[in-house]
């Protein structure tokens, strides 16, 4: 199921056509902006990183949990990158909607933090561990969050513009399973205020009541 509840094609008539003031009609196939055709490069290119490096890295998972995650994650982006590809090139629907991930675990964080050694750059490529992988696949989902956003503001295209909107969710919940696993290992250790302070940041805002003055 789409996450969009109007479906990816609402108003994508088959052969429809649309204006450009300089050349008249053009097809559906070319329904597709300057800036929209150069960020969605950037997008297919950051995705494509994200896959290659999956494969690049996997070999080297020691953690089973770790290898399931990375698993799940390349055939759920590599079936996002095909509509993606597909919808960008025919300007029409992909042949199935952008479905949701799922991960599968909890999400209760361990907060605080203890002391650990201090991370610096590998001397020697036989250091790679889980904490590294695992750093640099988030990395990813994080870089394919924020260029899908980027590029979903300025799409002109509704298909392809719905496509990526709705994949945006999934890089996020990709992001967010990989910080629990890193958090569980604590390779990803989360800072807390003292309650004091936190108590003051929560309450720094409130909601207001009423409507618009006219």
């Amino acid at each position: 199921m789409t996450q969009n509840p109007f479906g990816q094609g609402q108003g994508q008539a088959q052969g429809q056509t649309h204006q450009n003031m300089q050349t008249g009609n053009i097809s559906q196939q070319m329904n597709h902006g300057g800036h929209e055709v150069f960020d969605v490069h950037e997008v297919l290119s950051t995705v494509l990183s994200g896959l290659n490096l999956k494969t690049i890295l996997r070999p080297h998972v020691k953690d089973q949990e770790l290898l399931n995650i990375l698993d799940r994650q390349y055939a759920f982006a590599l079936d996002e990158y095909n509509i993606t590809v597909e919808c960008f090139k025919t300007g029409q629907d992909p042949s199935h909607p952008t479905t949701s991930y799922k991960m599968q675990q909890g999400n209760d964080f361990v907060y605080g933090t203890k002391p650990s050694q201090p991370k610096k750059p590998m001397q020697n490529a036989n250091e790679i561990n889980d904490e590294m992988i695992s750093g640099y696949l988030l990395g990813a989902a994080k870089a394919a969050a924020t260029i899908k956003t980027g590029a979903a503001l300025e799409t002109t295209n509704p298909v392809v513009r719905r496509v990526l909107a709705d994949s945006i969710p999934n890089c996020i919940e990709m992001a967010y399973e990989l910080s629990i696993y890193q958090n569980k290992h604590h390779y990803y250790q989360v800072p807390q205020l003292d309650q004091q302070s936190m108590q003051a940041m929560l309450n720094a805002y409130a909601p207001v009541q009423g409507k618009m003055m006219s």
